[in-house]
């Protein structure tokens, strides 16, 4: 059946139409607004779990800053297996001089940075500044980790490739450590802290960036020269650990995996041992939680739209009664010339119009708890959740589920309708 668009646009805009709907859904008030409330909580429902899950994902991605996520780390471990004359259970070091055949082996690498940390792995140290005491995290490092794990530089600079070679001894040392060692407001650079029993001049003071830390609080940490703690702390030549990051468009597993490949060949270890190279790779971790949250994603539109079906079912059922009631008007109508068109539009614009309110309504309220949610939540360093919200695009998604709801949950009432054949509608009772 062909149906002009002018009738269409006539129809949908007709005061007498829409006075029609009103009247409808005012004589049975508490019957529309439980029936709305389905597709309100519906609506509600959605936005909430979508901001929960946003505020979540802010939250775990903002610890990890501006850290690379295309990097690895690999430190020594025991060996399991005997090779080459040695028994297992070894222990081993990696050395200086690994670090120029990473470079000059693995094209794919874009940084090295060798790591050693002052009293093992998260072990502390008594640094001292007058009659200020305090224990912390002694990083040795070159330049490099900089790139890698970026910190914000209040004061000062970070660690030079001349206090590398110089072997200086310099410190840049976290906020905390700033709090704990100096007058508040004191500026430290320029001024000396005793590690162990050596001097230091600060010349940096940082906020980390990201909670990408494998030594605790990372604004407990002090920063100095790799060389100079391998010098102070007589480690030799010793690789507390690689820090290693891949080229663009390179996978940095591809890089691990040639790096331990390397490494094992040459402190003399056997291949096939997984156990005597440790490794961690950011960019797999990094991988694995973005697919987490994706997943949570589906999972939310599947929970969100069930419920919001349960509510479209819902105003579905209610129109049917509606029509049930109203079949001697809807009778009366046809007798006096409305086309089954308009018939079947009124209904459907009863039902879009019940379903928008009450989506529109369950919207903003979803936007509002998750302002009124942001806004209460401290934005604490240590937080896993932060800015919870849904983007515009989910909202102009959800406002085109509930038109598309609405005509859905019309038409069945609608086709019903005008399927009575009005001699028998004028004679219902």
């Amino acid at each position: 059946m062909f149906v002009n668009r002018h009738s269409i646009l006539t129809d949908m805009f007709d005061r007498d139409q829409w006075h029609e709907i009103f009247s409808a859904l005012r004589k049975n008030r508490l019957r529309s607004v439980l029936t709305a409330f389905g597709v309100f909580w519906g609506i509600f429902m959605l936005v909430i779990m979508h901001g929960a899950g946003t505020g979540l994902f802010n939250g775990v991605t903002r610890e990890f800053g501006d850290f690379a996520t295309n990097s690895a780390f690999i430190w020594t471990q025991r060996t399991s297996i005997p090779y080459h004359g040695f028994k297992r259970g070894r222990w081993y070091h990696f050395r200086n001089d690994d670090i120029q055949a990473l470079k000059d082996n693995i094209p794919e690498i874009e940084l090295v940075a060798p790591k050693l940390q002052a009293g093992g792995y998260r072990g502390s140290n008594n640094v001292v500044r007058g009659l200020k005491t305090g224990a912390f995290n002694i990083h040795g490092d070159y330049p490099e980790y900089y790139l890698i794990d970026p910190v914000d530089i209040l004061k000062g600079r970070f660690v030079n490739n001349i206090d590398i070679e110089e072997r200086r001894k310099v410190a840049v040392i976290g906020k905390r450590v700033w709090e704990v060692l100096f007058e508040p407001g004191e500026d430290p650079l320029g001024k000396y802290i005793r590690i162990q029993g050596v001097y230091f001049k600060v010349v940096g003071l940082f906020k980390p960036r990201s909670k990408v830390n494998n030594s605790g609080d990372a604004e407990q940490t002090i920063y100095i020269p790799f060389t100079t703690l391998q010098k102070v702390y007589n480690y030799g030549d010793i690789v507390g650990y690689f820090s290693i990051t891949a080229k663009e468009n390179v996978p940095v597993s591809v890089v691990e995996k040639k790096a331990i490949a390397l490494l094992k060949q040459r402190h003399d270890i056997h291949p096939d041992d997984v156990e005597a190279v440790g490794h961690a790779n950011i960019e797999e971790e990094f991988k694995r939680m973005t697919g987490l949250f994706s997943g949570i994603s589906w999972l939310v539109w599947i929970v969100g739209g069930f419920s919001l079906i349960a509510g479209v079912i819902g105003i579905s059922n209610i129109m049917l009664v509606i029509v049930k009631e109203r079949t001697k008007e809807i009778g009366i109508k046809r007798a006096i010339g409305a086309t089954p068109f308009s018939v079947i539009l009124q209904i459907i614009l009863e039902a879009v119009f019940l379903t928008s309110v009450a989506g529109i309504f369950g919207l903003l309220a979803g936007v509002w708890s998750l302002e009124a949610l942001g806004a209460v939540l401290p934005e604490t360093d240590g937080g896993m959740f932060s800015n919870p919200g849904v983007n515009f695009s989910i909202a102009m998604t959800s406002l085109a589920i509930l038109v598309i709801s609405g005509v859905l949950a019309g038409l069945i009432p609608a086709r019903r309708a005008v399927s009575v054949r009005t001699i028998d509608a004028l004679r219902y009772e």
